[in-house]
């Protein structure tokens, strides 16, 4: 690394600028001492890690001993194992499909937790772990991607052991959309990917019904679609990369449509039984 590279180490939070200062979420306390740079480039979506945060004591993250083994199932660029390890000491296996374990070692390694993540490739329906390998499965913004088939999380959960908890958060709609058209005022916006948007309640009926597991919660983020919308004018304005860029800037259009009538967060978290 050059001596102009930026300094990308996660638990250094920049000066009082006005970019940290804007991105200080008063809920997420953990997630606001990360450098803001650093979560701006190391992003794919939403903010992972204020979702994260708001997923961790629904799955008792704080109450995993020491060197608990956690499946963070589609990381993306790992900021959320990285997180993970740091903030609840656990050992996190950092499983993507489209970002490369080798790019994701650097990030780890950058982060100062390489003994404690381990980036792999996996594809979800796929995954190379023996059953009972796990404490806790994460997802962040991906579960939707691959997890709304009625025969999925028996597969996934089976790699839980016994009494381990598996929780996602996803983009959510508040309520289920009547026939088959999307809301009116979300039909010039919409895309077919949205169909794997549900409520709250459809993720607790999706899970119970599975028998994989004991729902423990569902729930929707009140004034999610704020975070949603402050994050992505961040984004639009500060992200290096064109395509997050663009996609920050469909979104701020998104959700000023929306206006958190229809579009959200959902929190789900299971126990194997």
């Amino acid at each position: 690394m050059s001596d102009t590279s930026p300094d990308t180490s996660p638990d250094i939070t920049t000066s009082n600028d006005d970019l940290t200062s804007r991105l200080a979420h008063p809920r997420r306390p953990r997630s606001s001492r990360y450098d803001a740079r650093w979560t701006i480039e190391n992003q794919m979506g939403p903010h992972a890690l204020w979702l994260l945060e708001w997923l961790a004591p629904a799955l008792g993250l704080d109450t995993l001993p020491p060197g608990a083994r956690v499946l963070d199932l589609g990381c993306g660029r790992a900021m959320t194992s990285v997180f993970l390890a740091k903030e609840y000491d656990v050992q996190v296996t950092a499983a993507d499909l489209w970002v490369k374990p080798d790019d994701n070692a650097v990030r780890v390694a950058e982060a100062g937790v390489a003994d404690r993540v381990l980036p792999v490739h996996a594809e979800a329906h796929d995954l190379p772990f023996a059953e009972g390998s796990f404490d806790a499965v994460v997802s962040i913004d991906a579960y939707q991607y691959f997890g709304t088939a009625d025969l999925y999380l028996p597969t996934l959960t089976r790699l839980l052991r016994p009494g381990g908890r598996i929780g996602v958060v996803v983009p959510a709609l508040r309520e289920e959309p009547e026939g088959d058209q999307p809301p009116a005022h979300l039909k010039p916006f919409w895309d077919p990917g949205f169909w794997a948007f549900h409520s709250p309640a459809w993720w607790r009926r999706h899970w119970t019904r599975s028998g994989a597991v004991e729902v423990e919660t569902a729930d929707w983020l009140t004034d999610g679609w704020k975070d949603w919308l402050l994050w992505s004018e961040v984004c639009a304005e500060e992200s290096p990369y064109p395509w997050m860029a663009d996609m920050a800037r469909e979104s701020v259009e998104l959700m000023h449509a929306d206006q958190g009538r229809a579009l959200g967060f959902a929190r789900v978290v299971g126990r194997r039984v």
